[in-house]
């Protein structure tokens, strides 16, 4: 092909690199709409022929703003906006004629380039970004030559010199200049919901959707031993409120007050790295002794130990606590305020209401509390209850059908219908979301994840208080003693083990899925979670330097900085055309003639100014030094010298150009 298609070739294929991570978060139709302009655009240069007129381009456009608006009900906001510009892009595409419009095609592909970022933040999208700036700057380049063209590779590593020029003071000022309050891709839009992780209520299938979700929720580091499998709950929030369909948190009544907490397990330390979430949670171990309070964003604890942030948590945080995996929460809870724990919505599960009553009975036959608890956990054990991601639909009496026809659920079917049973034996109970487990590793810190989702009960006992029942435990205990793929049916985990959601490979699989995630870990903390608390604590940190340190280091980077210009010197000096060098030192020589009085014309030649000088005043050594020195110029310029040749009269002149003086 000739320049002007490779060139055109490659501007297309930098826009493909800029469009295929937005590919995954536009609508079908709409990846297809893109990539047609692109693919007929490729064709038509490849073969020559013109490009569409605008009477066909300017329908095109308008029928994509059409499909734009009818996909997301607007123009305006973040994903139709990015919408847009990925169709007028592709568009462009069949309409650049001149220099002027590869400017407009490039800097558009850069502002949508960076508004991949909105998606994803990973070190796989940062190097894909960085390749496809290297493409975009290289079909800039390429549109700047004129008739000569350097090939390709050398167009590539011109651009590698110029990045790795800029990288260090780019880096230099991702430390140094004062950061945004908030990140720019984690702000939250109007009408938009929570980014991501467990709602504020809770019905069957909410919690089971997070379970193919692999987007880490938080990584703890643990100064004591972690805690064994079973006794890590991340305590989230506390559903109060029973509708018939789903469980809400409802509001906590003003005569709650505070409540009384007794310790007497083992303490575990951790320092807790929380993702941001668009929502007000901060997740610890139950039951939490302390946790540290966070920088501008300040935290309020519930009397059912709920840990809410005064705003939602839209940039990383980092937080201490200590929890403690044994204590008694509330145990004098008058009767008045277990009524709460105690309402069931009219008119929904029958069955249910009945066989609870029955199962505990009445009168002197009654169970106590902690055998009714036990006999319904038997229940969950001896009947053929499944333990699945897709369980089957459920009507009007959901707890109904759960219990006596389908027997097959998640997490959040037995908590709930649990709960309904104990609330209809007179037991106050409610539910709790939040995480069970985690993935550990062997430098002590445990990664959770979204598929860590978990719902379970809470029961209130006299004199023991809320005591925590995972009736899943009953059906799948293997879900709570190791992970989530022990105790789902083979075909699913071994999905989930080809996605890499599951934490027990083993071998060199799991050893690099290991390494790889100490990398994302490290880009996390380093890169994404360096929040403007971080970067004064690390300036405050420079500052408390002592002076002779701060010497020292700026003594490091002024001999760094030196030792860089003399090789940029030296390799410049070295690729000089010796015939210029030859050049430079005549000029010089001329300069210094003129000081003495003899300028050299325009119009005189080496041989004839030599003999001019010849008739000027100075000692026979200065006579024969310009002599010598303009015949050896001469030579060299005018006659067939080598380059070798070329290289050593330089060295003879800048010697001869002293004894001219």
């Amino acid at each position: 092909m000739s320049r002007e298609k490779t060139d055109i070739v490659l501007l297309l294929l930098a826009a493909a690199m800029v469009l295929a991570p937005h590919a995954l978060h536009l609508p079908i139709w709409l990846s297809a709409a893109v990539a047609a302009p692109l693919l007929w655009r490729t064709v038509i240069t490849v073969r020559g022929q013109k490009q569409p007129p605008l009477r066909v381009l300017l329908p095109l456009a308008l029928l994509g703003i059409a499909g734009v608006y009818l996909s997301y009900g607007s123009l305006l906001g973040r994903d139709p906006g990015v919408a847009m510009l990925a169709l007028l892009l592709s568009l462009k595409s069949l309409e650049m004629h001149g220099r002027r419009d590869i400017f407009v095609f490039v800097f558009l592909s850069f502002f949508l380039l960076l508004a991949s970022f909105f998606h994803t933040q990973g070190i796989a999208a940062a190097v894909w970004m960085l390749a496809t700036v290297v493409m975009l700057l290289a079909g800039l380049l390429s549109s700047q030559y004129g008739a000569v063209q350097a090939p390709l590779w050398q167009r590539l590593r011109l651009l590698g010199q110029m990045l790795a020029i800029i990288i260090p003071f780019s880096v230099l000022l991702f430390f140094t200049v004062p950061r945004l309050s908030g990140p720019l891709w984690g702000a939250s839009h109007d009408g938009e919901q929570a980014h991501t992780g467990l709602s504020d209520s809770m019905s069957p299938g909410t919690v089971a959707s997070l379970a193919l979700s692999g987007e880490t929720v938080l990584t703890a580091r643990f100064s004591t031993p972690v805690p064994p499998q079973d006794q890590l709950y991340w305590r989230g929030l506390v559903l109060n409120d029973y509708d018939g369909a789903s469980w809400t948190r409802g509001t906590e009544p003003v005569s709650a007050g505070k409540a009384d907490i007794a310790l007497d397990g083992a303490r575990s330390d951790y320092a807790v790295n929380l993702q941001p979430s668009g929502q007000r949670r901060i997740l610890v171990l139950d039951l939490p002794r302390s946790i540290e309070r966070l920088a501008g964003n300040p935290y309020l604890v519930s009397p059912a130990l709920e840990v809410s942030t005064v705003r939602p948590i839209d940039a990383p945080v980092r937080y201490r606590a200590s929890s403690s995996m044994g204590y008694q929460l509330q145990t004098r809870l008058p009767a008045v305020q277990q009524q709460r724990w105690l309402q069931l919505p009219a008119g929904f599960n029958p069955r249910s209401l009945v066989w609870a009553r029955q199962l505990r009975g009445s009168g002197a036959q009654q169970l106590p509390p902690e055998a009714a608890v036990e006999a319904v956990l038997a229940y969950f054990r001896q009947a053929p209850f499944r333990y699945t991601l897709q369980p089957p639909l459920l009507g009007k009496d959901g707890v109904d059908d759960f219990l006596f026809r389908t027997q097959a659920g998640f997490c959040e079917h037995y908590a709930g219908s649990f709960t309904v049973l104990m609330r209809a034996m007179g037991i106050p109970a409610r539910v709790v979301t939040g995480y069970q487990g985690g993935e550990r590793h062997a430098d002590g810190s445990l990664i959770l994840r979204q598929s860590d989702a978990h719902a379970w009960s809470e029961v209130w006992l006299a004199g023991r208080g809320w005591v925590r029942i995972d009736p899943t435990s009953a059906v799948a205990p293997l879900r709570i003693e190791r992970n989530l793929d022990a105790a789902l049916p083979p075909a699913v985990a071994s999905w989930r083990t080809l996605i890499g959601l599951d934490g027990d490979s083993g071998g060199t699989v799991d050893a690099w899925r290991s390494q790889w995630q100490r990398v994302e870990q490290g880009w996390k903390s380093w890169v994404l979670d360096y929040t403007p608390q971080r970067q004064r604590d690390a300036l405050a940190a420079a500052r408390s330097l002592s002076p002779s340190t701060i010497a020292i280091i700026c003594a490091l980077l002024a001999s760094m900085a030196a030792l860089a210009g003399w090789l940029m010197h030296r390799r410049q000096t070295a690729h000089i055309d010796p015939l210029s060098a030859l050049d430079a030192l005549y000029a010089q020589f001329c300069r210094q003639q003129a000081r003495r009085g003899c300028s050299r014309a325009p119009h005189e030649g080496p041989h004839g100014y030599a003999a001019r000088l010849a008739a000027t005043t100075a000692t026979p050594e200065a006579h024969a030094a310009m002599a010598r020195f303009l015949a050896i110029y001469a030579a060299m310029k005018y006659g067939n010298a080598s380059l070798d040749e070329q290289t050593r009269a330089q060295h003879t002149l800048r010697r001869l150009l002293t004894q001219c003086r």
